[in-house]
């Protein structure tokens, strides 16, 4: 059995906090925090998943009003334990360059596209730590026939959990967080063949 690196050993007994993230250089890309644990992106990304979240990204930049920036891949620290990694966030936070991570307060929209090996997590477990840390807005991406299928949901305040605000096809319209107008079916490349 090969030992494990220094690295991945918890600095304490009670395992990692959101702020060992910082420390740890070596750790792979997209190392997030759920619930103390360590939790690695093992499987190669699909093209799909790379594209779309590109173009996401840059659509939601295109028509993000002002005082609101788009970040992808950047961590939220819901908590002490929980510091999951979005695939795409928007933000209230002005940019900064040396930042590492969000707080609740400071994100509106969170977005993440379903892969294979995130789908339980994406689904279940950050939609729930999203809601319970207050923000807003949380967008999952499916797929389905290879186009994207956009589940969104609101926060319902009085019960700190989320409702949902409808299942997109095709085109994606909301009023919130901002005026947005999506042509889903241009943001990936139809399958060839």
């Amino acid at each position: 059995m090969t030992a494990l690196p220094d690295w991945m050993r918890p600095p304490r007994e009670e395992g990692w906090f959101a702020e060992d993230l910082d420390r740890l250089p070596e750790a792979p890309r997209h190392t997030e925090l759920i619930d103390g644990a360590l939790v690695f992106m093992m499987s190669p990304q699909r093209a799909w998943h790379g594209r779309l979240v590109t173009a996401l990204t840059t659509e939601l930049m295109a028509v993000a009003p002002a005082g609101l920036e788009v970040e992808r891949e950047m961590t939220i620290r819901l908590d002490d334990r929980n510091r999951p990694e979005p695939d795409l966030l928007v933000t209230t936070a002005p940019y900064d360059p040396d930042r590492t991570c969000f707080r609740p307060e400071e994100v509106q929209l969170v977005v993440e596209v379903v892969s294979p090996e995130s789908a339980h997590r994406d689904r279940t477990v950050k939609l729930h730590k999203y809601a319970v840390a207050g923000i807003p807005h949380y967008w999952c991406v499916e797929e389905e026939d290879g186009a994207p299928v956009v589940h969104v949901y609101e926060l319902d305040g009085p019960t700190n959990a989320y409702a949902p605000a409808g299942i997109f096809r095709g085109v994606l319209r909301r009023p919130v967080p901002f005026e947005i107008d999506l042509d889903l079916d241009e943001l990936v490349p139809p399958r060839s063949g």
